[in-house]
């Protein structure tokens, strides 16, 4: 008797269901997709964790910082789209979703000792404009001045994003004889184009965002349906940057000793000196 009365529910539940889809008009979430099949392999996608590493494979080490600006063309792939678009988001899109679900640490200073509160970070990407007066009359032709206070603005650090600061690491391995870097901190920074000034906002720690950077896809201008994601962009080192900041003896940025086209210079002999020495090391 129970097994008879199963199976007529389940049998209702069909009909019930064909009824509805038979309908014209009802929606149903998730009938329609913007898209000609299923995107899965980004959403299951899974990091490639790192090797480990002995202090003791490590001959060589040296730590760099760099910056990526956004509006080199080709690190658009990070700053674009700036409006939430269902079928992709962008860089500071990921690491704001994140961040606000508690899932990802931000920091306030890079060396990840001061963490922000959830709520601090709320009232960070929340800006209040200035109000405006607006001028209006009574019946009897009194004029009369109303303060209006415009609703906030949670997407203006999206339009002001203008850098990434990079914290990493090459060392050579000698357990695998080969040369690597690894990241180890991101920085946002926004620019106020009134006061002509750039604003560190947050920090994060790179590892801890792999696992997230690893579902979201960036956009790829030759080819839709081979989308990498933004884990793939920085494993694979395809970004533009320049160097703001080597280790030295007196802890201080290239800008502070270098100013102009002498700072790049500088820059670019940071990136030579870690060339010339892998070159100089496998040459007989």
């Amino acid at each position: 008797m129970k097994k008879t009365a199963h199976i007529l529910f389940i049998v209702t539940i069909c009909f019930f269901v064909t009824g509805i889809k038979a309908q014209p008009g009802v929606f149903i979430p998730g009938e329609y997709k913007d898209g000609v099949y299923d995107k899965e392999n980004s959403v299951n996608r899974r990091y490639i964790p790192y090797t480990h590493l002995r202090e003791g494979d490590v001959t060589w080490e040296k730590r760099v910082s760099r910056k990526l600006d956004m509006r080199e063309k080709i690190n658009h792939q990070l700053y674009y789209p700036l409006d939430p678009n269902a079928s992709r988001i962008s860089y500071l899109q990921v690491l704001l979703k994140y961040i606000l679900n508690g899932s990802i640490t931000a920091f306030s200073d890079e060396e990840f000792l001061v963490p922000l509160e959830l709520s601090a970070m709320r009232t960070k990407i929340m800006r209040q404009n200035d109000s405006t007066d607006q001028i209006g009359y009574t019946a009897d032709g009194q004029e009369v001045t109303t303060r209006i206070l415009p609703p906030a603005d949670s997407l203006w650090m999206y339009q002001e994003f203008r850098k990434i600061a990079i914290k990493e690491d090459w060392f050579f391995d000698k357990q695998k004889s080969s040369l690597e870097v690894r990241i180890i901190g991101m920085g946002i920074i926004t620019y106020d184009e009134v006061k002509e000034l750039e604003f560190p906002q947050f920090y994060v720690y790179f590892p801890a965002c792999r696992p997230y950077f690893a579902k979201h896809e960036s956009f790829n201008p030759k080819n839709d349906s081979e989308r990498r994601t933004y884990d793939d962009i920085f494993w694979k080192r395809q970004f533009a940057s320049s160097v703001f900041k080597e280790t030295n003896t007196f802890d201080r940025r290239i800008d502070e000793y270098s100013r102009g086209i002498d700072a790049l210079l500088e820059s670019d002999r940071v990136k030579g000196d870690i060339f010339r020495w892998e070159h100089d090391l496998w040459q007989f």
